[in-house]
């Protein structure tokens, strides 16, 4: 055969034919469903690169991506130490006892910290590198948090799918993309521990519900177990509220127990998923075998000797038999657990733990009490959160009751504790943001589904009766889809202040930590930072509040007091008596750490008055209120007199250094309770003769000098204490009218005659 025969058009066209038949055959409803997917993906990511804005330099259009909050620089200093030494060097042979933190025992990063997110972006960067790919840490674990929420809409439209179909997974992933407490924490720079927290949850719960699915093999009943259990076993290692999925899935199996559900498959998941997810979490270095006798990890105990009494009891032949195994089985628990608890093995929930389930404990804890994120969640805070969407999700709640399966049962059981939580604590209404946002899907899919069907239904011709009923007309259908597409627009186009301000920010070190969204960014932490980086050494040791701890340790690579991490309260009120003291009484506390440097944060208007924009004059109420708690110790320790040292009663407080800011008082004229301009005010001598705020105060006059506002200074800071840098003294303009100032300060003791 000639070669001219064998390529003919006829051929050709034939060949190109044969190629088209061999496509995949996709419905359009797949292919809609990829597409939306897609936009929902995409506008999930988008979302969170908004920061970005405040991250590139005007002048030469090159950007310096950087973290936002304090946590994640603590992060980001982890993975960098996984990178340049190796995977399990911070734990073995030598664990990392990291120096330049709570000076001078250091801090053990194998025994207080979770290593999951550090060591997953320090895997992941290598792979980066490897493949050749030209990108800073620093850059890199700014963008990760976008990948991961990005991810977890893609984890929840398969978690929705499963639970009420295509359109509710499509929905939930929506919702969870523009969830605003969810973007908040995956937001460009927001390094922390939810970034693959929330993730790891939503695969667990898809994972485990597939699982427990009747209808499966029970092959593959073990395979999802076993994946459930790797991810239940991750998220212990990643994030200290793996107690809430614990919880969660032992309370959700008790209810279908309750409900006799039982099932020898629900016995088998359960025993490999957590038997695989407690074994990962006890070789934690941060939690050993300990994790185990915890009040959570208790009740998954409980609850899996109540599976193995269903199965036992499903052999038993007559009745009496049963009776006889149930009391004898419950006297035997009851005996173990109280004389485990008697002997110390069962550990109640203390600190964190304690004050989520129980809000009322924070009280007795300034320290827990003066970080805002650890707040109880007002209504109004919730409804500010979740909108108008609210609506949606208690039609779900009622979608889901009305055919309550063990995918809805478990939506209901995830739904009202994240409820719980989230009002028990700001922070955890991230937590709620997977439950809510597939009792959003539910509830509009549930509430669409009628008049859609009427929609789809062909004409019906009728002779019009008198009495009885008329046939609702796809009009109608039309009009109540239009409706709530009007109120979804409603909850995700208009509220700007939900959603388009969480992300509409730069990170919190670009806004210099402004209770405010800056008009540029803000330069004065980035200068302090690097003057400390380039001018101090690594061994030099700074005492500041510890709201700035890593940013000094991180960024500004000196040896610090006291982080976010907040490991050693003693140490912290020690920093709280330092500047709520005298000199002459905060000199020989600072003797104690051989502090070299001192460093306060105030924020003021272009007046020079106080802006309480977020700095120390708006923190100091808490210093004094942190020391306050240990009052008795100071005294003992000769530090200070018993007439002198205060208490942490927050109105005495007030009334010993000011009761409108730090060395200030006010006297209602007008008694409504509340300051205005026909008040007046006067000085409180004891607050201004505090360390907080003569170094705050020198700082401001510095500024007010600079800008030729005036002439000398009132406030002396000598003999023991000199400037050494004030980052924003030339910022005549401020942001907004607001005028940053960190001030460091060369601390001189003394001579010892």
């Amino acid at each position: 055969m000639k070669i001219k025969n064998i390529f003919t058009k006829e051929n050709f066209l034939n060949a190109v034919k044969s190629v088209g038949k061999i496509r995949p055959k996709t419905s359009h409803t797949s292919i809609l469903t990829i597409i939306a997917l897609t936009m929902i993906l995409i506008i999930a990511f988008a979302i969170r690169l908004f920061p970005m804005r405040w991250e590139i330099d005007p002048t030469t259009g090159k950007s310096n991506l950087l973290l936002s909050e304090f946590d994640p620089y603590f992060q980001y200093r982890f993975t960098e130490y996984i990178v340049k030494n190796g995977f399990i060097a911070w734990a073995w042979p030598n664990p990392w006892n990291d120096t330049q933190r709570w000076y001078p025992q250091g801090f053990n990063v194998a025994k207080g910290a979770f290593p999951g997110l550090p060591m997953t972006a320090a895997f992941l960067y290598k792979i980066f590198s490897v493949l050749g790919v030209g990108i800073d840490l620093m850059s890199f674990c700014a963008l990760f948090p976008a990948v991961m929420g990005m991810l977890a809409c893609l984890a929840m439209y398969f978690l929705g799918k499963d639970i009420g179909g295509t359109p509710v997974g499509l929905f939930a992933a929506l919702f969870l993309a523009i969830h605003p407490s969810y973007i908040q924490r995956t937001s460009l720079g927001f390094f922390d521990d939810e970034t693959v927290g929330i993730l790891s949850l939503i695969v667990f719960a898809f994972l485990f519900l597939r699982a427990i699915e009747e209808d499966r093999p029970l092959n593959s009943t073990v395979k999802y177990a076993l994946a459930s259990g790797a991810f239940l076993g991750y998220f212990c290692a990643s994030w200290g509220a793996a107690f809430y999925p614990i919880g969660l899935t032992a309370l959700f199996v008790f209810v279908l127990l309750v409900m006799k559900r039982y099932t020898r498959r629900l016995l088998l998941a359960y025993s490999i998923t957590f038997g695989l997810g407690l074994f990962i979490a006890i070789n934690v270095p941060y939690l050993t075998p300990n994790y185990l006798t915890s009040t959570a990890v208790v009740a998954v105990a409980g609850v899996f000797s109540l599976l193995v009494l269903a199965e036992i009891l499903n052999a038993m032949p007559t009745r009496r038999w049963k009776a006889i195994t149930v009391i004898v089985f419950l006297a035997l628990v009851v005996t173990v657990f109280a004389v485990a608890w008697q002997m110390g093995f069962v550990r109640g929930l203390t600190g964190k733990f304690l004050s989520v389930v129980n809000p009322f404990t924070r009280a007795e804890s300034p320290l827990f009490e003066s970080v805002a994120e650890h707040r109880i969640s007002a209504w109004g805070t919730i409804y500010y959160d979740l909108g108008i969407g609210i609506i949606f999700s208690v039609a779900g709640l009622f979608f889901a009751c009305g055919n309550l399966d063990n995918k809805n049962l478990f939506l209901l059981v995830f739904g009202l504790t994240s409820l719980y939580f989230a009002c028990s604590m700001v922070r955890l209404l991230v937590l709620m943001a997977p439950s809510y946002s597939l009792l959003v899907g539910v509830g509009v899919t549930g509430l669409l589904r009628p008049f859609y069907t009427l929609l789809r239904e062909p004409p019906k011709l009728g002779v019009k009766r008198k009495f009885g009923l008329e046939r609702v007309g796809k009009e109608f259908s039309g009009a109540a889809i239009f409706m709530i597409f009007l109120i979804l627009m409603t909850s995700i186009a208009f509220p700007m202040p939900r959603v388009y301000r969480q992300v509409y920010a730069p990170t919190t070190i670009s806004s210099g930590s402004l209770s405010l969204v800056p008009d540029r960014p803000v330069q004065e932490w980035i200068d302090m930072l690097y003057w400390t980086r380039t001018r101090l050494n690594a061994t030099t040791v700074v005492c500041s509040w510890w709201d700035y701890g890593y940013w000094l340790t991180a960024l500004g690579n000196v040896t610090t007091l006291a982080d976010n991490a907040t490991v050693n309260g003693t140490q912290i009120q020690n920093i709280g008596f330092i500047f709520m003291a005298n000199e002459t009484q905060a000199i020989k506390m600072l003797k104690r750490y051989n502090v070299e440097y001192i460093l306060v944060y105030t924020t003021i208007k272009t007046d020079g008055s106080w802006a309480g924009a977020g700095g120390d004059e708006g923190k100091w109420i808490w210093m004094a209120a942190i020391s306050g708690k240990d009052r008795e110790r100071f005294i003992s320790q000769g530090l200070i007199s018993e007439s002198d040292m205060w208490t942490s009663d927050l109105e005495k407080i007030r009334q010993t250094f000011g009761n409108l800011t730090l060395g200030t008082n006010w006297h209602d004229s007008n008694n409504n309770g509340y300051y205005d301009s026909g008040d007046s005010i006067s000085s409180n001598l004891r607050g201004q003769n505090t360390v907080l705020f003569k170094l705050m105060r020198y700082a401001v006059e510095r500024w007010l000098q600079e800008q030729g506002k005036l002439t000398s200074l009132s406030i002396r800071i000598e003999p023991y204490f000199e400037e050494a840098y004030i980052a924003g003294l030339t910022n005549a303009q401020g942001y907004y009218g607001y005028v940053p100032l960190v001030a460091l300060y060369k601390v001189n003791y003394p001579s010892e005659s």
